[in-house]
């Protein structure tokens, strides 16, 4: 069987492919590809003979599967499969595996982080003291005994959630089903919105969380109110957000994905809005979390080759 790593996973070459051979030994051929393509001509150059596919948030739309008549299986270096036609998949029968878990660290150490950069003003901060002012405007406020909303209890929301509590936040969390965590006050998404100072949103990207939080739920926050979204860019109205940030309707707002993977057109309408961090979506991008990924990429397809496949996902 042709296992084919389809772009860079984000460890050096030598280390990646001393990490597959120790997993896979023999087992499978292995070619790897150095570079990141985007283009449906070479993704189908690089992948039609492939029994297995490896590959990160590399967008593989059905016109570029329905070429790969060989695929039985691909091991997704990521958590979320939105990028990837499910639907396909399913119909052709092509076993999907995700690499979840890899990044709750990387995400939650990311969202602790921001929620510092914008209570502590710390890019203000930076931009004066390089200009030769001081700290005037720059007082900052800060995270204990804030109240710390988490929408999507999943694994990264939880850690993120025990993450709070050891600054001495109050944690309240919205989750789709019930869920229980110590330390943690359950509540309704609208309660949550209402009553948070800092909102962080945790949830996969579906039909129900597209557009999820829109110019409604944004309205029912407080107009000190932070909101941080580490999640996908779909479920939040980008305008809508934009709009409240230049009308003052909520202090500000960090953001690390968007409707499209960067680079993102300066035109975006939230990167002229004030009070607003906006990162490349590089939550989960440690190097810790990135090896952690590559060695579940191939533990995932060693399970599946031993006929019991694990990380299985839609």
């Amino acid at each position: 069987m042709k296992l084919v790593i389809i772009e860079p996973l984000g460890v050096e070459e030598t280390r990646l492919l001393a990490l597959a051979k120790e997993k896979l030994c023999d087992r499978v051929e292995i070619v790897y590809y150095d570079t990141r393509k985007t283009d449906t001509d070479t993704l189908v150059m690089r992948a039609e003979d492939a029994d297995i596919l490896a590959f990160s948030n590399l967008p593989f739309k059905k016109e570029v599967l329905e070429r790969c008549k060989k695929l039985k299986m691909i091991s997704v270096a990521f958590t979320g499969v939105d990028h990837v036609a499910m639907d396909y998949c399913r119909e052709r029968g092509i076993l999907v595996c995700n690499c979840a878990g890899y990044s709750n660290t990387a995400v939650s150490e990311l969202v602790i982080g921001l929620a510092l950069s914008l209570y502590r003003n710390i890019i203000p901060c930076n931009e004066a003291v390089r200009r030769e002012k001081d700290k005037t405007g720059l007082i900052g406020l800060e995270l204990e005994g804030r109240k710390f909303g988490i929408v999507g209890l999943g694994a990264i929301g939880s850690r993120t959630a025990r993450l709070a509590r050891a600054f001495g936040c109050q944690v309240y969390a919205y989750n789709r089903s019930p869920k229980t965590v110590e330390g943690v006050k359950m509540t309704d998404l609208d309660t949550l919105l209402r009553e948070c100072d800092i909102v962080s949103l945790h949830v996969p990207l579906t039909e129900e969380t597209k557009g999820l939080i829109d110019e409604e739920k944004l309205s029912l926050m407080r107009p000190d109110a932070v909101l941080i979204n580490t999640a996908r860019g779909p479920v939040v109205d980008s305008a809508a957000l934009a709009r409240a940030l230049k009308e003052g309707r909520l202090a500000g707002a960090a953001v690390d994905v968007f409707e499209t993977e960067p680079p993102i057109s300066a035109e975006h309408p939230l990167l002229s809005c004030p009070n607003l961090i906006a990162t490349p979506h590089v939550a989960f991008a440690t190097k810790e979390a990135l090896y952690k990924r590559a060695v579940i990429v191939f533990e995932n397809i060693v399970k599946y080759l031993d006929g019991c496949p694990q990380n299985v996902v839609g």
